[in-house]
């Protein structure tokens, strides 16, 4: 009665009609008739409900212009986002569905209130959000709010692949994987041309080389060629094979062949002087070696007419033969390639020469470089190690040590050693696993598929040998 009388009053303001006190009788009578208050009801009832699709409309409004951002994708990479309607207020919302994530590879999920999925095309896309509010009816139309979704593209995706020119003098495989038995272990060997190399057609510069020597010795070796040397494709591989065939010629081998019995006297005095005599000998030995190649890569230089520079590489390797004792390991290295030796189970490492960086040395050195071999420094490009037994031994070119290791001091860090080989073991964002097991019949296939994994930055050509 008092909600009837509220609006008839209003009604009659409204109206400029007025209640004496003498016709107050009569809108008493009249507010009492049925017919009366029907009418009333009925239009009250009818402001109510106006009212209610007003403020309905007022929120549908307000969610459809409310801006909603949804974190970014990127093809083929797992992708999971919280889309929680009471964070965005939206806790009149009783009935939703989304439209468009499908076609994208990606669902909604209620219960952990996630967009989650694997996206499988790039773009930019907008998704519907289809919704009713509480107290709509079901078969309703659904009211329809878009969000804007970006997909980056695959950051691979982006370089180009292009095959180098196999009709050129120096060219090599761009990609190449090796596992060969070497003196008692197994040698696992894969190098692989850089993204940047890729891109434009250009060579891989980076190289590798081993070989079981007759003497019970065996060599490995890895060579880079700079990035800004016209043939170091060229040069690399005449340095790797350069060391492997010295070692291989008769009188290298009858000099390794002597390492016996100054290793037998170092093993049994482990005197100054047995050390100072072994040093010599890994001095002497590899000296010449590292001083042949030189040679050859000028002479070589000369015969083609081009300069020493052009052919510019870094050099490293690494001669080793088990004795009773253990391991001998002999090492020589000038550039930036890291040789190690891990033992027992990755539990200590020994980092078997420094590498050229420019807070030791003022940058990246070539065994191209003469003055190599006249600086002070080269007799710390040797060393030996003798280890009763060893897990791995590793060669990299800083293809693989940029990207997983970053900066030298980590290099000796056990940590950073066990965590490279998790990542071997699958635990690495694309989950490729290489097992290293002679049993393993995709080693191969392995070993290159990892070899391809993606670092922000890190496009140089990759080189990593492991004797396990």
């Amino acid at each position: 009665m008092n909600e009837a009388k509220q609006f008839v009053t209003k009604l009659f303001q409204q109206y400029n009609i007025s209640v004496s006190a003498s016709t107050k009788p009569l809108l008493d009578k009249f507010l009492q008739d049925e017919q009366n208050k029907a009418a009333i009801g009925q239009i009250l009832q009818s402001q109510r409900e106006l009212m209610s699709r007003w403020k309905r409309e007022e929120k549908v409004a307000a969610i459809v212009q409310q801006p909603v951002k949804v974190l970014n994708a990127t093809v083929g990479k797992p992708y999971e986002t919280l889309f929680d309607l009471s964070k965005l207020g939206w806790k009149e919302i009783t009935n939703f569905q989304f439209e468009g994530l499908q076609e994208l590879g990606l669902t909604y999920d209620q219960k952990s209130r996630q967009i989650t999925g694997v996206p499988t095309q790039s773009g930019d896309y907008i998704i519907k959000f289809l919704f009713l509010l509480e107290g709509e009816d079901p078969g309703k139309e659904f009211h329809s709010k878009t969000i804007p979704f970006i997909i980056n593209p695959d950051p691979k995706s982006l370089w180009k692949n292009i095959d180098s020119d196999r009709t050129d003098p120096h060219w090599k495989e761009d990609n190449i994987a090796v596992f060969v038995p070497i003196n008692d272990r197994y040698l696992l060997a894969s190098s692989r041309r850089g993204r940047s190399h890729a891109n434009t057609g250009s060579f891989r510069e980076d190289d590798f080389a081993f070989k079981d020597l007759q003497n019970g010795w065996s060599v490995i070796v890895v060579a880079d060629g700079a990035g800004s040397a016209k043939f170091s494709r060229k040069g690399s591989a005449l340095a790797c094979n350069g060391i492997v065939d010295y070692f291989s010629q008769p009188e290298a081998a009858e000099n390794m062949t002597t390492f016996d019995e100054v290793f037998s006297k170092y093993v049994s005095e482990s005197s100054d002087e047995a050390q100072k005599a072994l040093f010599r000998f890994v001095y002497n030995n590899l000296g010449k070696a590292a001083f042949d190649v030189h040679k050859g890569l000028a002479s070589f230089a000369q015969d083609q007419n081009i300069t020493l520079k052009d052919l510019s590489t870094t050099l490293a390797f690494t001669l080793f033969k088990k004795y009773d004792a253990g391991y001998a390991l002999l090492s020589f290295g000038v550039g930036d390639c890291p040789m190690a030796v891990l033992y027992p189970d990755v539990s200590e490492v020994h980092l078997m020469n420094w590498i050229d960086v420019g807070e030791f040395s003022g940058g990246t050195r070539f065994i191209t470089m003469a003055e190599i071999f006249q600086n002070e420094k080269f007799a710390t490009r040797f060393g030996f190690k003798l280890v009763k037994d060893f897990s791995y031994l590793v060669l990299m070119s800083d293809g693989i040590y940029d990207p997983k290791f970053s900066v030298e001091a980590n290099l000796t860090n056990i940590k950073k050693w066990q965590a490279f080989f998790n990542d071997l073991a699958g635990q690495n964002d694309d989950k490729i696993k290489v097992e290293l097991s002679a049993d393993n019949k995709q080693i191969k296939e392995q070993i290159s598929q990892w070899m391809d994994f993606w670092s922000p930055g890190n496009h140089d050509d990759r080189t990593l040998v492991i004797v396990f």
